[in-house]
Order: structure tokens, then sequence, then C-alpha cells
């Protein structure tokens, strides 16, 4: 099975310990896991920073699945919860997969930490999750809720931990079956 997981900096896997970008092993990030577990063929796509693309990336006619999971740098750049999910459905509307295809994850909310320092961001990323559930169902999607996978975050209240990873790659996996 061809998969692309299209994402920011938590499908990246980005290790928020090291100022440089670095990368949890491979071991620990939920992209790598997913494939270990299934023996999938897939494509990791995440970029660090990556707000909601303004248009769609081209997709190979042979994947089977695409996983997106975006709109939290959205919310950090200012964007309300409402605006991300707009920019969201423009995003997935320009997809060119049939909709069977796609699955939609709203990303765990965010906690407090140094990047997050109030709880209206933390309130926006809950509200945001409840627009993908709507949007998804609107485009006749898949959707997933990593809000319900109780993922832990690391000190900047928006990146996932080791262990983070693993509770997400655990999550999707049931979800996936």
């Amino acid at each position: 099975m061809n998969v692309i997981c299209f994402g920011d900096s938590n499908t990246y896997g980005y290790d928020p310990r090291g100022y440089f970008g670095g990368r949890y092993d491979a071991d620990c990030r939920w992209v790598d896991i997913l494939a270990a577990e299934t023996g999938w063929d897939i494509s990791n796509m995440g970029q660090n920073g990556r707000e909601i693309p303004v248009a769609a990336p081209a997709v190979p006619v042979d994947t089977d699945l695409l996983i997106v999971m975006l709109g939290t740098n959205d919310l950090l750049q200012g964007r309300s919860p409402e605006q991300a999910a707009e920019r969201l459905e423009r995003f997935l509307s320009g997809i060119s997969l049939n909709c069977n295809k796609i699955l939609l994850i709203a990303p765990p909310p965010m906690a407090m930490g140094e990047w997050v320092p109030n709880p209206q961001l933390i309130e926006d990323s809950r509200t945001f999750a409840r627009l993908c559930r709507a949007l998804a169902e609107r485009l006749n999607i898949r959707f997933a809720d990593a809000g319900k996978w109780d993922i832990p975050l690391a000190y900047d209240g928006v990146h996932f931990t080791e262990q983070g990873h693993k509770a997400f790659a655990a999550g999707l996996l049931e979800e996936l079956k």
C-alpha cells in the first residue's frame, strides 16, 4: 500500500530539544512506526513550519492513502480556527484523489508552554479540531481526532515528545483498523 503523510513538524518528526531542526530517531517517529507496523510504503512529506498550502500538491495516482494533518502553524501565526479551516477546505478540495483515500487528522490540542503563552491558543486548537470534523463530513473524507489519543507534548506546548509519537502511532493504527 502506498501512503503519503502530509503535514508539519509533527509529521516530519521534529525534535524540539535541538535548535537546528533535528529529528527524533526513526523508531520514535509516528510515520516510521506506522511503516514498520504495517509494512506499507510510506512517504513522509512533513515539513517544519508548514502552514496549510494555498494549492494542493500533486499526488501520484498510485497513492492508496493520503494522511493530512495541518493547521497548528496557521493558528500559531495568528489565524483564527475558522480562517485555518477555510484554507484547509480549499487545500483538500484541490487534491485529485478519490475522497475515500484521504484521511484528515485534527492535530491534538496545544498545551501551555514556551510557544503557547495563552489559553486562547489552546481553545483555538480545540475549535479547529471541531471544524476539521465538520469539514471532513462535508467533503465526505475520512477523519480522525488526535485529541482523543492522549499525545504527550514537549515543553513548547506544540511538538510531540518521543512518547507522543508512539501514542500518535498507536491511535492512528487503531483508527486504520
